[in-house]
């Protein structure tokens, strides 16, 4: 009986675990081939590579953000993922300022100890941080996104289904052993 229970523990376990890896290639891969982020529904993932907002969300963590265009309105508390020389940034909206019938954000990190020393106009902003957070998926999405990364999500689960094939295989020689005797 503890061994039937270990089966299915280490099936479901090994299932999951590959079923995580072919969804991280999925990611890493559209995103190469469509030369930017991937999008599902409006919404993008983003990797955390630094601790500016914790503890919101821990570096390392993914969060989900919904895409925005140039009529999407933000208020003062969203937190907001924008372009700011070449890096994006997500933060927190501290003030809104109206500037000529534009709207330009202050914002800051929560961990941060002052505000932002730029406004953020509508047109860099890419999303609205939508309260979805999974830690320390990031590390592994960035890793991923490296030509060492992207290498081992191509074997791995090759090797991964090889493997399972084999014992599946070997499994049914046993019971087929088994039934003759």
């Amino acid at each position: 009986m503890k061994k039937k229970r270990w089966r299915i523990v280490s099936s479901a376990v090994g299932t999951l675990f590959l079923v995580m890896i072919c969804l991280t290639a999925f990611i890493v891969l559209s995103s190469r081939l469509s030369g930017g982020e991937p999008t599902f529904l409006g919404y993008q993932v983003k990797a955390v590579l630094s601790g500016s907002m914790e503890p919101t969300f821990q570096t390392g963590s993914i969060i989900s953000i919904k895409l925005g265009d140039m009529q999407t309105s933000y208020q003062k508390g969203d937190i907001i993922t924008f372009r700011m020389e070449g890096k994006l940034i997500t933060h927190r909206i501290t003030e809104v300022i109206q500037e000529n019938g534009q709207a330009l954000y202050k914002t800051k990190g929560d961990h941060n100890n002052g505000p932002d020393l730029w406004t953020v106009p509508q047109s860099a902003i890419t999303g609205k941080y939508t309260n979805l957070t999974i830690p320390y998926i990031g590390y592994v999405l960035n890793y991923a996104h490296s030509k060492a990364g992207s290498a081992l999500l191509m074997i791995v689960p090759g090797i991964l289904l090889l493997v399972s094939s084999f014992r599946s295989i070997l499994m049914a020689k046993n019971e087929l052993e088994g039934s003759k005797a």
